[in-house]
């Protein structure tokens, strides 16, 4: 049997951070929609039923077949799913009468029960619904209650099937890991054997399976995410991986040689390919965000397919999605309508005969940087900041001109170096300038101007799903905004972005 984890996706805004608290616990985990379950149930050793925006009385709710699972599978229900087999099973849910969202303390925790083992009374939980458990479900004994919250756990007898109302994943709750450690190590027998380590290994050893002596054509970014996709892929075939690095003209400055250079010491087979006039001129005058990423892709996907034309015989194309981009392209309700054009999720043109195998679909990109680690690649590499796909632009809003683009990697490298050297760079998630479609009145010596306006935005996250501003020095803000403006021609005045994720995201388009 599998140390397999299956959570089960009702809609749930947390979804992926019960799938992160698993992993953390070195556990092997999988997010399916609760509408289309993976054939191979049996292949999992326990299941996780998350929240939703649903409720369970409403006639649209989520009403998954739990037959393959319920009373064959340790199970957990949380949230949402703690009211589906309440309302289902003899119990009742109805509105809450109090508010039930945010902070609470259980206040009663049944003693001798290994789900609770090392928590206690007082401890606190993180609350996020409208409907509450009125009466359990037949067979079920309560475990744990808040103030306002009378069933706030429960078990049901003779099944290993336990459920909460509150939320283990959100940080909030401070003994969420350990709930989730109990159930799934000491009550379902779940082995925390799933390391980065152990995904090399398996990674590779798959790899070399499924390609064989076949070619790869890969398109490196410089990046990340397809930097170990390409160190996995070349430990599985070696010189049958084919690296493609095509410099689109919207790279950070001198990037392009930057990056090539990095990646002769890795022993990857890499080739540069300057197509930055060809984006640029396919770019003019198109204004619209979505029209840019359209573009771009339309030209990366030609100038690929000329270059893995050239390499005889490759069957497939190395990609390096990871499990976010997965997520949301498989989302309860379909793909999601937020996913942008220029992700790597769902295929190719039908003129591009390869085939796809993409080593990190699996990966959060936290866990990426962790396996880039134990294959020992640079830790310079792997703290890199993650960079839009369209590059600057779509950090230029309104239409793109080389002498933008000019302006803005100048602004850039000011501020990307000055975090660097003042030891800023590792403690921001991502950074980047935006130039802005607006000109404002300034004045430099005794002639008044009139030019461009840039926005600094740097931001802390995990992933990019939610992200807080970084509140930099002052001292740091003024000497950048001092620098941009003495020496780059063309701007006179530099704002900070101080607006978290959501509502605003990470990128101005």
């Amino acid at each position: 049997m599998q140390n397999n984890v299956l959570i089960l996706d009702f809609g749930s805004q947390y979804t992926q951070l019960i799938a992160r608290r698993v992993r953390e616990l070195n556990i092997y985990c999988e997010i399916h929609p609760y509408n289309n379950l993976p054939e191979n149930v049996s292949d999992f050793k326990a299941v996780i039923l998350s929240g939703s925006p649903f409720s369970v009385r409403g006639e649209d709710a989520p009403h998954p077949d739990l037959s393959a699972i319920r009373g064959n599978k340790p199970l957990l229900a949380v949230c949402y799913g703690a009211q589906y087999l309440a309302h289902f099973s003899g119990g009742e849910v109805a509105p809450s009468n109090t508010r039930e969202y945010g902070r609470a303390n259980l206040s009663f925790v049944q003693k001798g029960e290994q789900f609770f083992e090392n928590i206690t009374k007082g401890s606190q939980v993180w609350m996020s619904h409208s409907d509450t458990i009125k009466k359990l479900p037949t067979g079920a004994v309560r475990l744990a209650s808040t103030e306002d919250v009378e069933n706030a756990a429960y078990r049901i007898e003779n099944e290993q099937t336990y459920a909460i109302q509150f939320h283990p994943e959100v940080y909030h709750s401070t003994d969420g890991k350990q709930l989730l450690e109990n159930f799934l190590i000491k009550i379902a027998d779940v082995q925390p054997d799933w390391t980065p380590d152990s995904f090399v290994d398996a990674t590779v050893a798959e790899l070399k399976e499924k390609i064989g002596n076949d070619k790869v054509v890969l398109g490196l970014s410089g990046g990340v995410d397809s930097t170990v996709a390409a160190v996995l892929l070349h430990k599985a075939i070696g010189e049958n991986l084919h690296c493609i690095f095509v410099n689109n003209g919207l790279l950070r400055k001198n990037e392009f040689s930057a990056v090539l250079k990095q990646y002769e010491g890795m022993g990857l087979n890499v080739k540069g390919v300057d197509a930055s006039a060809r984006f640029l001129d396919a770019l003019a005058g198109e204004s619209d965000p979505e029209g840019k990423r359209k573009i771009i892709g339309k030209i990366f996907i030609e100038v690929f397919d000329d270059e893995s034309h050239k390499i005889e015989d490759a069957k497939w194309l190395g990609q390096g999605t990871i499990y976010p981009d997965v997520i949301e392209s498989i989302s309860v309700n379909g793909p999601s309508a937020t996913i942008k054009s220029h992700h790597n999720v769902g295929g190719l043109p039908d003129f591009m005969k390869l085939k796809v195998v993409e080593p990190l679909r699996m990966l959060f990109k936290d866990e990426v940087r962790r396996v880039g680690a134990s294959m020992e690649l640079d830790p310079e590499l792997l703290g890199r900041h993650p960079f839009p796909g369209p590059g600057l632009a779509i950090r230029i809003l309104g239409d793109i001109t080389p002498e933008k683009v000019a302006i803005l990697q100048e602004v850039d490298a000011i501020f990307i170096n000055g975090l660097k050297e003042n030891g800023l760079y590792n403690k921001v998630w991502q950074a980047g300038a935006i130039l802005l479609p607006v000109q404002s009145v300034g004045v430099m010596g005794d002639e008044r101007t009139y030019e461009n306006c840039v926005a600094l935005r740097a931001v802390e996250s995990t992933d990019g799903m939610t992200a807080d501003w970084v509140n930099l020095p002052y001292e740091f803000l003024q000497k950048t905004s001092n620098a941009i403006i003495n020496k780059v021609k063309g701007v006179n005045r530099v704002v900070y972005d101080i607006s978290s994720k959501p509502p605003a995201t990470i990128e101005w388009e």
